[in-house]
């Protein structure tokens, strides 16, 4: 995490401005698409955001602003992210190429009793056809729970 900055912000701002890299005149977004489980319900939601952060705290109603499909599955947890996008439109472009994938995969029967963890391999397997699908050598994933 960075330090504080001049006029204040701490924390919040600090960890905000980690997920930005300086460009020019202003700061430009690292855009990077990501996996959230729920921590109460055998669900999962794929997203796209330049501040995954203060993304994660909307989902989790902290902040104004999550999506309609995450209310029901407070608490979310991060299980994946996926950097290194070259602008806004490959970011979206593969978030949607992940969320098509996972839709068609076919899924294993639904008589395991580990819900989230069937739903991880689920959409790894998916998130392995983009990448293998696209060039996505430049990309880097970073799993913080379930698969690799």
């Amino acid at each position: 995490m960075m330090g504080r900055r001049r006029g204040g912000g701490g924390a919040a701002a600090a960890e905000g401005a980690s997920w930005r890299r300086r460009g020019g005149r202003g700061t430009s977004p690292l855009w990077c698409v990501y996996l959230i489980v729920s921590s109460r319900l055998p669900r999962s939601y794929v997203g796209v955001t330049s501040d995954f952060p203060r993304r994660l705290k909307q989902h989790n109603g902290e902040l104004k602003g999550g999506a309609k499909a995450s209310c029901a599955g407070r608490p979310w947890m991060c299980a994946c992210i996926v950097r290194g996008f070259k602008d806004k439109s490959e970011a979206f472009q593969f978030e949607a190429r992940w969320k098509s994938i996972s839709r068609r995969l076919p899924r294993k029967s639904k008589t395991d009793d580990n819900g989230v963890n069937k739903l991880l391999l689920h959409r790894e397997a998916a998130l392995r056809r983009v990448t293998d699908s696209l060039d996505g050598c430049h990309l880097h994933v970073d799993w913080m729970a379930g698969p690799p």
